[in-house]
């Protein structure tokens, strides 16, 4: 979210134990694991409109996590912003929107796969938190090396899709995810 233009690469690896600290030092040192000037520079403007996505990225999430909730075509919606939620009540505590990030359950891997390539405004990517709206399917994306079994446990199943919710227009993206959904 930081940067929202999809064109950097940055993370942050944060412990109190000043051994796992000492190692990570050395290994972000042996590796050159540090950002150069110019992602640096990218990521300084991204925070110049943070507050204006932001509010944006949070809007379009509720409003489609609300919806997809009451979709026939879906199992479950995970996401902090709906009262049915776990942490909901953590969540609204510690942050001041939900974001765009949703996960929902679709009940199969042909089913995931379905809506994910009959969608046409969410890419399919396995990026999050930028400006435009992107599906993913991490089952045979971002997790396609981790056992099934391991998988399961994660709760990352076959049938689970990942929403990066972009600032489009949320009727445009609530329509496209229905036609698919409905498909």
């Amino acid at each position: 979210y930081l940067n929202g233009h999809s064109d950097v690469i940055g993370g942050i690896a944060v412990t109190n134990d000043d051994g796992i600290a000492e190692e990570l030092h050395f290994m972000q040192k042996a590796t050159g694991a540090v950002p150069g000037p110019f992602d640096c520079w990218l990521v300084l403007r991204g925070t110049k409109t943070l507050h204006l996505r932001m509010e944006a990225h949070n809007r379009n999430g509720q409003r489609i996590a609300e919806f997809l909730a009451g979709h026939d075509g879906v199992e479950a919606v995970h996401y902090p912003g709906l009262p049915t939620h776990p942490q909901h009540e953590l969540a609204k505590r510690q942050m001041r929107g939900f974001t765009g990030m949703i996960s929902l359950e679709l009940g199969s891997l042909e089913r995931a796969k379905q809506v994910v390539e009959r969608t046409r405004l969410f890419s399919l990517a396995e990026s999050l938190g930028g400006v435009e709206s992107l599906i993913g399917h991490p089952a045979i994306m971002t997790h396609a090396a981790v056992p099934k079994e391991m998988r399961d446990r994660m709760g990352v199943t076959e049938g689970l899709i990942r929403l990066s919710v972009g600032v489009e227009d949320v009727d445009d993206l609530m329509e496209d995810l229905d036609q698919a959904l409905r498909a």
